[in-house]
């Protein structure tokens, strides 16, 4: 497969997986995450000539666990080990064969949580053989509240078995529920936070108003291979793919697409059928397509981790690429906080010549000025808001710009009917809040 020495997360995982001791381990991504757990695991199955459920491997999306168990065909081609994705948002007939494979045998199984719970509820899966239990993102599983979900599914395996947890963060959260699942574990953590070596990094301080110009012009400065545009929101990714489809070689990448549809879209844009994708953060982790040479942040991340997974989109497996963030006033705040993250400052870009002149990013000058602007309040304004609420004094402090700043900004998109559907199938009639 072309890999001729191993990764750090690989060379430092591999070893004690093979020990059988539990283990945490932190990686940003785009490090060989998936191979540092498949292959010890593939080889132990081997070893012990394992036939019957041996593994599961829990992610928190369908193209996550789609892309491990084409990761694990691939390095088990020789071996005669078999895997079985199991996931949601497919039809009837799909349901019945992930249930069947489920039942039948297969050693290793990929699975979401939410359904491998409701396959798991018919009573007719055997897991008393299970030996390796994998939590991929796990970080992501927590964020999409999946942790009381991972707890039901424990509860249906052996305790005698090894625990594996690898996550691309390592917030207090996800070390409290470790706690919970893992027995004396190890504990592996290489460059959490820090993007990789091959990203060029830049930004641009725009208004919002000036988005939409500044990613044509960025878009028609190269014939780009593979690029994808990050939106805050679904409507506002129908809303810029509805306005650059005829432009561009694009296509809209969302929660409200059919799983089929999501399949053959993403078919096509790692097939380089599609040049351009613009979505959600669904798209910014577990997505492995080689070859990206543009990230554009649309919108500025509301976590400065999440920051990291979408650039870890591109110059992965020490290739080169390139990203490109778009800071409006109100994203300021954020975008300091990502900085601070990754311990490098980001290149500022000035608008192109034809575009008028945007906002002044003041960078770390927000944290220095805004708190006293905001509480600058003369005392006749004082005496009024104590008139209007006669709470608690503490309701009535002000509070910090960076705060309010951090805040979402409703926004209003397409409809519907507004979305036409693409090529590759008919889009759900569903608009979640």
């Amino acid at each position: 497969m072309g890999f001729d020495t191993p990764t750090p997360i690989q060379e430092m995982a591999i070893p004690v997986i093979l020990s059988g001791k539990d283990l945490i381990a932190c990686a940003q991504t785009g490090t060989g995450k998936t191979a540092a757990f498949v292959l010890p695991i593939l080889n132990k199955i081997t070893k012990s000539g394992a036939s019957s459920l041996n593994t599961l491997i829990l992610a928190p999306t369908r193209e996550l666990a789609i892309q491990i168990d084409q990761h694990i065909q691939g390095f088990s081609y020789f071996l005669g080990v078999s895997s079985v994705p199991i996931y949601g948002g497919g039809d009837g007939i799909v349901w019945e064969q992930q249930k069947k494979a489920l039942e039948t045998g297969a050693e290793i199984v990929v699975a979401t949580p939410g359904r491998l719970i409701a396959l798991l509820a018919g009573g007719k899966i055997d897991l008393s053989t299970l030996e390796h239990l994998v939590l991929d993102e796990a970080d992501r599983m927590m964020d999409m509240g999946f942790s009381d979900d991972i707890l039901k599914i424990i509860n249906y395996l052996p305790q005698n078995r090894q625990t594996i947890l690898f996550s691309a963060t390592m917030p207090p959260k996800i070390r409290q529920f470790s706690m919970k699942i893992l027995n004396k574990p190890e504990e592996i953590s290489i460059a959490i936070g820090k993007t990789a070596a091959g990203v060029t990094q830049s930004m641009y301080s725009v208004y919002d108003t000036q988005k939409e110009e500044l990613v044509r012009h960025i878009l028609s400065q190269k014939n780009y291979e593979a690029v994808i545009v990050f939106c805050s929101t679904k409507d506002k990714v129908k809303a810029l793919h509805k306005t650059l489809r005829k432009s561009f070689d694009m296509e809209a990448f969302h929660s409200d697409l059919e799983q089929v549809e999501r399949e053959k879209i993403m078919s096509a844009f790692k097939n380089r059928k599609v040049k351009i994708l613009v979505g959600t953060d669904i798209i910014s982790r577990g997505i492995d397509v080689v070859g990206i040479e543009l990230v554009i942040n649309y919108d500025t991340p509301g976590d400065p981790e999440d920051y990291v997974h979408r650039v870890g989109r591109t110059a992965r497996a020490d290739a080169k690429g390139e990203a490109i963030t778009f800071v409006n006033p109100k994203d300021q705040p954020k975008f300091v906080r990502i900085e601070q993250l990754i311990g490098m400052s980001v290149t500022k870009n000035p608008l192109p010549a034809q575009m008028e002149k945007g906002p002044t990013f003041v960078g770390e000058k927000v944290k220095e000025t805004a708190p006293t602007s905001a509480t600058s309040t003369s005392p006749l304004k004082k005496k009024k808001k104590k008139k209007k609420s006669p709470t608690s004094s503490s309701s009535l402090s002000p509070r910090p710009y960076a705060e309010r700043a951090a805040e979402p900004v409703p926004v209003v998109g397409v409809s519907e009917q507004e979305a036409s559907a693409s090529k590759y199938g008919q889009r759900k009639n569903v608009i979640e809040p």
